[in-house]
Order: C-alpha cells, then structure tokens, then sequence
C-alpha cells in the first residue's frame, strides 16, 4: 500500500490539474491492450489509422507494458493547473541527465533496457530531442483531435471533486476517487501489494490529475523531483466517444433548437468558449442564449478563475427529463 500523509498544510494544498502529456502516455496503453479499454474503441479505431506510419519505438520504450515503475520524466506532473502542450515538452526536454538514466534503470531493473532508448542515457540532449519530436507527431494525430471534447469532460471533473473538496474535505472529495484509494486515519492509502510505503507530503500538498485515457487504471507519483500526484479516470469517460446528443424535439419546440441544443449539451458542465467549441457555435451567441437560460433557471454558473463553468439547475434536468427522447 502507498500512503500519502498529510500534514497540517497539506490539505490546503491539494490541488487539480490537467496534463496533456499523462494523456499520451495512458493513450498508449489504450491502443497496446484495447480489449481492456473497450470504451475507448471509437478512438483506437480512428487512431491506429492515423498512426500507422509513425514509429513509436522510443515512445513505447519509455511507456514500457506492465512495468513496476514507470519514467516519471515522460509525464512531469504539472507545475499549473492548466499547462499548454508545448510547455509541458519543454519539461521534458530540459529533464536532467542523471533523472533520465535513474528512471529508465528502474523500469528495466528486471530486463534489458530497448536499444533504442539507449541514446537517452548515451546522449541525453539528442535522446530528449528524439522524444519529444515523437510525441509531437503523436499529439497531433491522435489527441489533439480530440483535445477539445477531452478537456471539457477533464474541467467538469475537476469542478465536481473542487466542490466535493470544499464542501466536505477529503473524505468527499476522495470517497469516489477509484476502488483503490480510501482516506484512512489522515491518509489517502492506495492499494499496491508490492508496497508499502508512507509518502510525507510535508506542505507540499497533493496533485490530482484527471487523465481521460487512464481508465480503469489509478497511477500514484511518489519519488522526488516530482511534485506527490495522483492520476485517475475521471467521472463521464464513458460518455467521451458517444455521439452528440441531439436534443428532444419537444425542447426545440419550446426553447428553440440552439437553446435545447445547449442545454441539453450541459448534461457536463462547460464553460462558454467549450460550449462554442462542441455546437461550433459563436461564443457571443452561446452567451446570449445561456443569459436567457439562466433568468428562466434552467441553468446556474461557477466562476473558475476567469471563466465561468455552466451547469443544468435541477429545473434545467427535470424539463430535459420531461421532454422525452
């Protein structure tokens, strides 16, 4: 078992983040086991064919099967809430040598290391550039597509586990994290029979990263440098690769189509911008109809640094129920 104890600190402390570069790495898993991710399939398929010409050699040897440890250079946990790709490679550029070399030798201390990762211990700075050239092409064919739709599923759970947070500490926010973690005597436990290790947070706090193709997997971030993380798959995966929901034609009749069509989207929270992004709608216009939505109570805001995250009020879910398919 992995413990993360907290200190007087560290509650205040806990914070969400997203992380495009965990969701290459957990993407990878999805398409090497898919049968085990069934409800990515919709992606692997769109995937595989846009991948087929790229060689992931170096990517699958720092993202090894089944490993006991896996490199934490690849995926730094994040330093903000909200990091940009390319900042996020840049990271892992400028990773030193000696992490580099100490996290490939722990995840092949059963085994021989891949040739082809040899370059990053041999010549650090050529193997780094390497890398992230790969998982460049890699974000591109295969997220980014998707990045959009993803993230807005990613900040609707981070707004439901802040809130939970707020309201009733860890013991909400955590109780439904995943089957393998439980708050247990000031400490959120993480069930590994291979460990036993009691992690002291000592006010650095905890990150908690929701990761879209994580699923069904919790991974746990213990060793220093990096900040104590844990990543999980958040609420509403399943629902990622649906198709869009069109709204009820009793809804458009009575709100009209553009208006039914938001609030029924609003089944996840979402800011305006995402709103835009999903119905490839104006923001201005979404704007327009979500003021309307909410002086008729069907829909309530959250401001979220300087956005605001939309939600459907119990009205709003009532009258959707009521319309009907």
């Amino acid at each position: 078992m992995i413990s993360y104890r907290f200190g007087p600190e560290d509650l205040g402390r806990v914070r969400f983040a997203i992380s495009p570069l965990f969701e290459i790495a957990a993407s990878l898993d999805v398409l090497r086991d898919p049968k085990r991710h069934a409800m990515h399939a919709p992606w692997v398929a769109a995937a595989d064919e846009r991948l087929r010409d790229l060689d992931l050699a170096l990517l699958e040897a720092v993202v090894p099967r089944r490993a006991r440890f896996r490199p934490d250079f690849v995926h730094p946990p994040p330093e903000r809430p909200r990091p940009g790709f390319a900042s996020e490679l840049a990271r892992v550029r400028a990773t030193p040598p000696e992490t580099v070399a100490r996290d490939l030798a722990w995840a092949y201390e059963d085994g021989p290391m891949p040739a082809v990762a040899q370059v990053l211990v041999d010549e650090p700075e050529r193997g780094l550039a390497q890398l992230t050239d790969v998982m460049t092409a890699y974000w591109r064919r295969a997220i980014e597509p998707w990045w959009p739709a993803i993230r807005t599923m990613l900040e609707a759970d981070i707004a439901y586990r802040a809130g939970r947070l707020a309201a009733g500490g860890p013991l909400e926010a955590f109780e439904d994290l995943h089957e393998e973690a439980s708050w247990q005597d000031g400490a959120l436990a993480i069930e590994r029979p291979r460990y036993d290790v009691e992690v002291q947070l000592a006010g650095r706090g905890l990150l908690i990263v929701p990761v879209a193709f994580a699923w069904p997997d919790l991974w746990a971030i213990i060793d220093p440098p990096w900040l104590p993380a844990i990543v999980y798959p958040p609420r509403g995966v399943a629902g990622l690769w649906a198709p869009e929901e069109r709204p009820p034609d009793a809804l458009a009749d009575l709100l009209g189509r553009r208006r039914a069509g938001i609030l029924t989207a609003l089944a996840q929270p979402a800011t305006t911008q995402e709103l835009a992004r999903r119905l490839a709608a104006s923001p201005a216009g979404v704007s327009e109809h979500l003021a309307v939505l909410r002086r008729a109570g069907l829909v309530g805001g959250r401001r979220e640094g300087r956005a605001v995250r939309y939600a459907r009020s119990a009205a709003g879910d009532a009258l959707v129920r009521a319309a009907g398919p």
